[in-house]
């Protein structure tokens, strides 16, 4: 059990809104009692978290005064002090109040455009204020339910605007955040804008300043729609624009269920984990998942517990399955005439492509090989299941 307590250089975050869910969903209303941000912030420094995440409106209300909201943000800054814990991340709640039922940046309104560029704008300001170095762009209702409402072109002409004008204001201020797009295929619209990871990323080719912008991927959100996440984030890693990453459980094919990481397709799980452990990502390890709605606070605690327990001991899996010798025989095997071609293959030359031509390959020998890759899972399966 003590070989996975997690410790603040493991840089596990949680969000306001995650362990601060109180069970309400379309049908049915909350099972819990408010829990308040700086008992949050207390109680997740105790379980071994690094930071805590938030929308704007997590921590101060929409229709808070200015003194109203200067007051709260004192109380919470000083708890992150006390209690020795960080915000890496902010965003915006730009999906929850009426004004933005057709989208914020996408609306067909300008005037909610206007509004959430603003909103936006004061959200920084809080982000910043809080010491938040990455800054999330979750679109969760740029898009529609019909395609007659608006020409696709404008929305995503729309989207592209209010970023660029984002990304100039946060150079004014001296920010200097990482953006980063947070991809999601439907819910709780039809159909959303730049749905997927490879869409994301395609987009931010055409901002302004596309050095700045990156991706948020979310396991729930790729995998709701039957795509491979792990797949999703090496391409974001190949980019390098893996600037943060949401994790948490999700069963294919359902609503957007934000279960305890872990809690759903534990090797999808490992070779995630394995994944970000030897591609040398440094960022946070953020869950954006909440407890199930059968628990009381008490198992909202349990919750962040097994999300932070899970990574660390896939963490270890990954760790033996590097180590262990037959699989990685298998691996070398495999790859053993990797050193033959990959220097000829990997850039054109005129030497390289008349080196090709005049190599005889053996087509039929190459259909029989057997990569051995079913001795391979197998053996990958019995290491998680702990008989290895």
């Amino acid at each position: 059990m003590c070989a996975f307590v997690p410790k603040k250089s493991d840089r596990f975050t949680f969000g306001l809104w995650t362990v601060g869910n109180i069970g309400r969903d379309p049908f049915g209303t909350a099972v819990r009692e408010t829990i308040s941000p700086v008992t949050i912030v207390k109680k997740l420094s105790e379980l071994g978290a690094w930071g805590v995440n938030l929308h704007d409106n997590d921590l101060v209300p929409i229709d808070a005064s200015a003194a109203e909201r200067d007051a709260i943000v004192s109380e919470f800054k000083k708890a992150l002090h006390d209690y020795d814990m960080v915000v890496p991340m902010a965003t915006t709640n730009l999906f929850f109040d009426p004004a933005f039922k057709d989208g914020a940046f996408t609306s067909s309104d300008p005037k909610v455009r206007a509004y959430a560029i603003q909103k936006t704008m004061r959200s920084m300001d809080l982000g910043a204020e809080l010491g938040a170095k990455t800054y999330v762009f979750w679109g969760g209702r740029e898009g529609t339910e019909t395609d007659a409402s608006k020409d696709p072109r404008d929305g995503i002409k729309r989207y592209r605007e209010c970023l660029n004008f984002l990304a100039e204001y946060d150079l004014a201020q001296g920010y200097n955040f990482k953006f980063a797009l947070e991809p999601k295929p439907n819910e709780p619209r039809g159909d959303i804008y730049l749905p997927t990871v490879g869409a994301a990323l395609g987009f931010i080719t055409t901002l302004d300043k596309p050095e700045k912008f990156g991706v948020n991927p979310e396991y729930a959100h790729e995998t709701m729609s039957g795509l491979n996440f792990v797949h999703a984030v090496a391409q974001a890693i190949d980019a390098g624009k893996l600037f943060h990453i949401d994790l948490n459980g999700q069963k294919p094919g359902r609503y957007d269920q934000d279960y305890r990481f872990g809690a759903e397709d534990l090797k999808a799980n490992f070779f995630l984990v394995k994944l970000l452990e030897e591609s040398g990502y440094k960022g946070s390890l953020h869950f954006d998942a909440h407890a199930y709605r059968t628990e009381d606070e008490a198992g909202v605690w349990e919750f962040a517990k097994g999300c932070m327990r899970t990574y660390l001991i896939l963490k270890e899996k990954a760790q033996k399955f590097a180590a262990d010798e037959e699989i990685q025989a298998i691996l070398k095997e495999v790859h053993s005439d990797e050193q033959s071609y990959s220097s000829v293959i990997s850039q054109y030359s005129e030497a390289n492509a008349s080196k090709l031509n005049k190599t005889e390959f053996d087509r039929n020998a190459m259909g029989k090989r057997g990569y051995n890759y079913e001795k391979l899972d197998q053996l990958t399966t019995e290491l998680l299941l702990g008989v290895r």
